[in-house]
């Protein structure tokens, strides 16, 4: 299928050198807010990207769920295969598609385990079902059927069903310290807005890049 004339043109919206923040988590946060505020669907959402043991490259969606001026933070199953990656190679990238405004953020950086007492702040906040979703999947396990699933499911709600569901040991959160983050803009004829930040010892440098 031959799908090359599907294309669009960007607006003119721009992104201009003088508007940045000095500090990409600060510019990140400004359009953060804007991308909630325009009720961009699922911000926070984020391909993240890691690779294999052979070098091959894997992505997937994943949530954000805080970020700070030490990195942005995803929580995951420790056994799972993005964690197995991280555990042989810790450097990943994780990119926002902004569609809609026209934007995307890149960010490339190590990822690090948190700590078990900030994994279980977060987990106690989670719905209770998610709670238990996390008891249920191997994640990336193979697996006979859904309705393994579900049988699991009800084990698990029976098992925890007084009192409060505890923090699985193999459940938490990474930390992506970031080395650099580009931020894009789309532009008219293809001329894209494209700054990027790169870490040099405790500054952020800022470097225009052609689109």
């Amino acid at each position: 299928m031959d799908i090359s004339e599907f294309r669009r043109e960007y607006s003119n919206r721009g992104l201009h050198r003088a508007d940045l923040k000095t500090d990409p988590i600060e510019q990140f946060a400004d359009w953060f807010a804007q991308a909630t505020e325009l009720q961009v669907p699922e911000p926070n959402a984020m391909a993240l990207a890691t690779v294999d043991d052979r070098g091959m490259p894997y992505q997937r969606v994943v949530l954000l769920k805080y970020f700070d001026a030490s990195g942005f933070v995803f929580f995951t199953n420790y056994g799972s295969r993005k964690s197995r990656h991280i555990a042989a190679n810790p450097q990943v990238s994780a990119l926002f598609p902004w569609i809609t405004l026209e934007r995307q953020v890149m960010v490339q950086g190590r990822a690090e385990s948190i700590s078990t007492a900030e994994s279980l702040r977060y987990f106690a906040s989670r719905p209770r079902d998610s709670q238990i979703g996390a008891w249920v999947s191997n994640q990336s396990e193979v697996i006979t059927s859904r309705k393994f699933l579900l049988q699991k499911l009800a084990e698990i709600r029976e098992k925890f069903r007084h009192g409060d569901v505890p923090l699985p040991s193999f459940w938490g959160g990474y930390r992506i310290v970031p080395e650099s983050i580009e931020f894009w803009q789309g532009g008219p004829a293809r001329l894209h807005d494209r700054f990027l930040y790169q870490r040099h010892h405790d500054a952020w440098h800022i470097d225009r890049l052609a689109p």
